[in-house]
């Protein structure tokens, strides 16, 4: 599992993050990321999970997308969101990735960051979220 680190932080302040976004948004602006992955050829699957940010895939995702040659892979998308849906960010991933494979993707609807209900998966919420992921795996026949 890798996280992605751009080289300039996002902003602190969820309103700042989230005018930052919209601009990077309007102008296709992908921020260079500090991240490096030495032997993505290795990897045969691919699991990219993101939140949506303005309904769409958040820019340093394109720019991950966007800096390797994923020909021949598998892509398995996932998603966390404040309930609006997914938006366009598995069709991002298809658009980014031409000559790989997507699989259907998976989405988690919780939190609300913007008022304050940060994604937290813990009790019930947690039993909840297993069982989805494990019918979405099933459905996807990564596992039986």
């Amino acid at each position: 599992m890798i996280a992605l680190e751009t080289e300039k932080a996002y902003p602190e302040n969820y309103q700042q993050t989230v005018q930052q976004v919209v601009k990077e948004n309007e102008t296709g602006y992908l921020p260079p990321l500090k991240t490096k992955i030495d032997s993505i050829e290795n990897y045969d699957f691919v699991f990219v999970g993101f939140p949506t940010w303005d309904m769409k895939m958040p820019p340093p995702m394109k720019s991950f997308l966007k800096q390797y040659n994923f020909s021949g892979k598998t892509f398995i998308p996932f998603n966390t969101n404040a309930g609006y849906g997914v938006g366009t960010g598995f069709e991002t991933v298809k658009e980014l990735c031409p000559n790989s494979k997507v699989l259907e993707g998976f989405e988690m609807k919780a939190g609300a960051e913007r008022d304050g209900q940060y994604l937290v998966i813990k009790g019930e919420k947690a039993e909840e979220a297993q069982e989805k992921v494990k019918n979405w795996l099933k459905k996807i026949k990564l596992i039986q």
